[in-house]
């Protein structure tokens, strides 16, 4: 099976991303069976998803698992669902790397009001519990990048109607984000990768 797998660059003023990380570990043992693509991506609005498309397009892979961080979350957390809306909270001061604050504005103005994983996210979490690795699912991607990229890639899938299982997952903040932030929920790699490895296991099944 040909995967895609992305990740983001660090943002929000953190100097690492554990996802990208991932991605750079994950083709060091190869998974029999699966045939692993990788792609980093920019935390900027639409320009995240411009350059997963591009990606899709070019490779045509049978699945697509796109990875973000979600600091604060405590396991490994697989998406249900994606929402048509692109938002920064007006009294946030986050903005992604490119310093746009979008507010109110759809994905897609022509798209659904949301899509579901096209992942067995389900039975992701399942395997990663059994596995003793801490999972769960997540009803809300959010409205940032993470969403956004998440939306567009289903978007592409439903408009061109593609054999595409694709998704997205998100990950905790990593040992090395939690040093200087003792409160911070944090995974280590090894468990992270561990969790990577059985989601694509589960996809293959």
């Amino acid at each position: 099976m040909k995967i895609l797998i992305t990740a983001f660059e660090p943002f929000g003023g953190d100097t690492v991303n554990p996802t990208q990380r991932l991605i750079e570990d994950i083709g060091k043992t190869p998974l029999e069976g699966a045939e692993i693509h990788t792609l980093l991506l920019p935390v900027v609005f639409d320009e995240c998803s411009d350059k997963l498309i591009k990606a899709v397009e070019a490779l045509q892979p049978q699945a697509v698992i796109c990875c973000g961080l979600a600091s604060g979350r405590t396991s490994i957390t697989p998406e249900q669902i994606a929402v048509n809306l692109k938002e920064v909270p007006q009294e946030s001061t986050i903005s992604d790397n490119a310093g746009n604050r979008p507010y109110n504005e759809p994905v897609n103005a022509e798209g659904p009001d949301g899509l579901f994983s096209l992942l067995p996210v389900r039975e992701m979490v399942e395997e990663m519990k059994l596995q003793g690795i801490p999972a769960s699912l997540s009803y809300s991607a959010g409205t940032f990048i993470c969403n956004n990229t998440m939306y567009a890639l289903l978007d592409y899938i439903r408009v061109h109607q593609l054999p595409i299982a694709g998704g997205f997952v998100h990950f905790p903040a990593s040992e090395e984000m939690a040093v200087f932030k003792p409160s911070l929920p944090s995974l280590s790699n090894d468990t992270m990768l561990k969790g990577l490895r059985t989601i694509i296991q589960v996809l293959m099944k």
